[in-house]
Formats: structure tokens, C-alpha cells, sequence
């Protein structure tokens, strides 16, 4: 599979994604996570799709399309190790939703974070909160949600906390 291929379908596989993980949460209260703003695509998106959300982007440093920046109160700007542990005491089982896009074409970085992400997020979630991920994260409290149908297997990952 052609790379520009492979980015179509992971660009597809976070539409799904969202946009189911939207539906499942409508009812839980709390705030969105966006971690690894990158261009604001997925930042973008989740301000439609959840309008009546506080939404709080994560990234080391900005890149993203001038229009999909969140202003300073939703940024948090720097290192993930640092900015995921100051958010992890200020929305103790606050959050909705996390989108995480943090991996990377190498498989060692990608363990360690998906291990960081398991040991961190936990807290935050509110009951029935979801996360959704490009990599495989294991997370006390949360059980696995399969994936909209049409996601190729193992391409992108949904955990729910349970209620």
C-alpha cells in the first residue's frame, strides 16, 4: 500500500472514529482532549461536531493552520510528560473524550507512549468517557470498544471507562 493510501485510510479511520465516539459520549458530561494538535484537522473537526464542548489541544510545538489553534485557556503547549501531568490534577474525572494522534513511524516511541498514555489518562476520565487512539493503549477502568465497521482492524483504537 502506497503511503499517501495508508494516510487516506488512517485520515478516515479518525473521521469514523469521532464521529462515533461523538454519538457515544453525547451523554456524558466533561471537557474533549485533543492530544497531538498537529495541523488542527482533528481540533478542527471536534469543534463542529461537539460545539457545546470545552476542547483543550496538546502539542510540543505549534504547526497547525492559524484557524485551528486553540486560544492560551485551551492550549497546552510543551512537552506531553509535562502538560498531560498538569492536565491529569485539573480534570480529575472531567473528561469526555481524549483523541490521542501521537504516534510516530517508530514502533519503540510509539510502546513508550501508548505505556505513558495507560498510566496516565486513567484519572481524568469521567465515567463512560471514551478514548480514541492511533495506537493500542491499555487503560485500568476501561474495556475496549470495537470500532466503527468500516475501520481496517488495528488501525485506530477505542477504549470506554466503565460507568
Amino acid at each position: 500500500m502506497s503511503r499517501l493510501d495508508s494516510a487516506i485510510r488512517r485520515l478516515q479511520a479518525q473521521r469514523s472514529c469521532l464521529n462515533t465516539a461523538c454519538d457515544l459520549v453525547a451523554g456524558v458530561p466533561g471537557v474533549v482532549l485533543e492530544l497531538g494538535l498537529g495541523n488542527g484537522r482533528t481540533y478542527d473537526h471536534l469543534r463542529e461536531l461537539m460545539a457545546d464542548r470545552e476542547i483543550f489541544g496538546f502539542e510540543r510545538q505549534i504547526a497547525a493552520h492559524p484557524d485551528c489553534i486553540p486560544d492560551d485557556a485551551h492550549l497546552f503547549l510543551g512537552d506531553l510528560g509535562d502538560t498531560l501531568l498538569a492536565a491529569v490534577e485539573r480534570f480529575a474525572g472531567s473528561v469526555a473524550l481524549v483523541h490521542s494522534d501521537i504516534g510516530t513511524g517508530d514502533g519503540g516511541y510509539n510502546a513508550e507512549i501508548a505505556a505513558f498514555l495507560g498510566n496516565s489518562l486513567g484519572p481524568v476520565l469521567a465515567p463512560g468517557a471514551l478514548v480514541v487512539s492511533d495506537q493500542r493503549i491499555e487503560i485500568e477502568g476501561c474495556a475496549p470498544v470495537d470500532p466503527p465497521a468500516d475501520i481496517q482492524q488495528d488501525r485506530y483504537f477505542m477504549l470506554q471507562k466503565r460507568r
